[in-house]
C-alpha cells in the first residue's frame, strides 16, 4: 500500500511519506522506459470505512485537511460492495502498487546494468572506517568500497559491525488473498484493510513479535479473514487463494534509519522502514544516492538519524 494519509507519521516524517507516494508515477515511468515492464499503480485514493457511529466520530476527529468525508449514499455509488458502511473518509492520491511486478522490474533493470554486480552470498560482517568500508561474506569473499549501505530489511541488525541497526527487529505480518475483486479502492476498516490487485483482493494484516518465523498460523489467518470480510462482506463467499507472511523491519518509533554512521561515515543505513518499506523505497533510493554522491539532500533526515535510539 501507499498509504501515508492513513498510516501517518508526525512532523517531517509525514511530509517524507507524502513525497514518497508522489514520487511513484515518475519512478514507475522510468522503470517502464528501461525495462518495458509496466508496474500497476492504483492512485484512486483510500477509503477508511466507518461501520458504526463511533467509527464516524473517530474518523472525522483524526482526518487530515486533505481528506474528505463521504456519506453512505456516495460510498454506495463509489463502491457498491461497501454499501453496508455508514460513510467513509476518502484520502485522495493514496492507493497501492503491485510490489511483485515492481520487484520483477527491478530485477530486470539490475540484470541489464553493466554497473551492478549481483552476488548470491550472505554478509557476515561490515568493517566501516572513515574513508572506506569492507564487507565480509559467508563464502570468504572480502569486498571494499567507498561506502557500504546496510539495507538488509528485517535482518539489518544481524550483521556484525552495523551497530545502530541492532534497533531493527522483525515483526511478522500475515496476509490472505481472495480470488475475487469486488472493489476498486484500497479500503481500511476498524481491524484491517483490503487491497484490490487484478482479479484478486489481498487482506491484511497482523503485527506479531515472532522472531524470524515467517510461517502462517490458523489464528492469524482467521483474524485477517474476519477483518477483511467485515470491510467487504462479499469476500466471505470468495475462495481464499492463499495465505502467507512476511517480516517487517521494525524500529522502536516505526520510522526508518537513513543516513551515515557519524563515527564511521563509510557506513550508510537505509533500513528499519517498518510498515512503509514499499511506500518509501523510491525516495529512500534517491536520498541514499545523494548521500553517496555528495549531492545536497532534498529532505531533512534528522528525524531518521541512525543513532537516535
Amino acid at each position: 500500500m501507499l498509504a501515508p494519509s492513513v498510516e501517518r507519521a508526525v512532523g517531517r516524517a509525514h511530509d517524507f511519506g507524502i513525497a514518497a507516494r508522489d514520487r511513484y508515477p515518475s519512478y514507475l515511468e522510468f522503470l517502464a522506459e528501461h525495462t518495458g515492464v509496466r508496474v500497476p499503480l492504483n492512485r484512486l485514493g483510500i477509503l477508511q470505512v466507518a461501520l458504526s457511529e463511533k467509527g464516524v466520530k473517530g474518523l472525522k476527529k483524526t482526518a487530515l485537511a486533505t481528506s474528505r468525508w463521504i456519506d453512505p449514499k456516495e460510498l454506495r455509488e463509489l463502491e457498491p460492495a461497501l454499501a453496508h458502511g455508514v460513510g467513509a473518509m476518502f484520502n485522495p492520491d493514496d492507493g497501492a502498487v503491485d510490489n511483485t511486478v515492481l520487484f520483477d522490474a527491478l530485477v530486470k533493470l539490475v540484470a541489464a546494468s553493466n554497473r551492478i554486480t549481483r552476488l548470491d552470498d550472505a554478509v557476515t560482517a561490515i568493517d566501516a572506517g572513515q574513508t572506506s568500508g569492507t564487507v565480509r561474506t559467508k563464502s570468504g569473499a572480502t569486498l571494499s568500497a567507498r561506502y557500504v549501505v546496510n539495507s538488509a530489511g528485517a535482518w539489518a541488525g544481524k550483521i556484525p559491525g552495523s551497530r545502530f541497526a541492532r534497533a531493527v527487529e522483525p515483526a511478522r505480518g500475515q496476509l490472505v488473498s481472495y480470488s475475487a475483486s469486488p472493489i476498486r479502492h484500497v479500503a481500511y476498516g476498524p481491524r484491517g484493510y483490503v487491497v484490490p490487485r487484478g482479479g484478486e483482493t489481498i487482506g491484511g494484516s497482523t503485527m506479531e513479535n515472532a522472531g524470524f518465523d515467517s510461517s502462517t498460523t490458523d489464528a492469524g489467518v482467521k483474524k485477517i479473514r474476519a477483518a477483511s470480510e467485515e470491510i467487504c462482506p462479499s469476500l466471505a463467499s470468495a475462495a481464499r487463494a492463499k495465505a502467507w507472511a512476511g517480516l517487517r523491519p521494525v524500529t522502536p518509533d516505526m520510522l526508518p534509519m537513513l543516513g551515515a554512521d557519524p563515527e564511521h561515515p563509510s557506513l550508510i543505513y537505509a533500513c528499519g522502514h517498518s510498515r512503509n518499506g514499499v511506500l518509501m523505497a523510491p525516495l529512500t533510493g534517491d536520498l541514499i544516492a545523494d548521500l553517496v554522491t555528495g549531492t545536497p539532500l532534498s529532505h531533512d533526515l534528522s528525524q531518521f538519524r541512525p543513532g537516535r535510539f
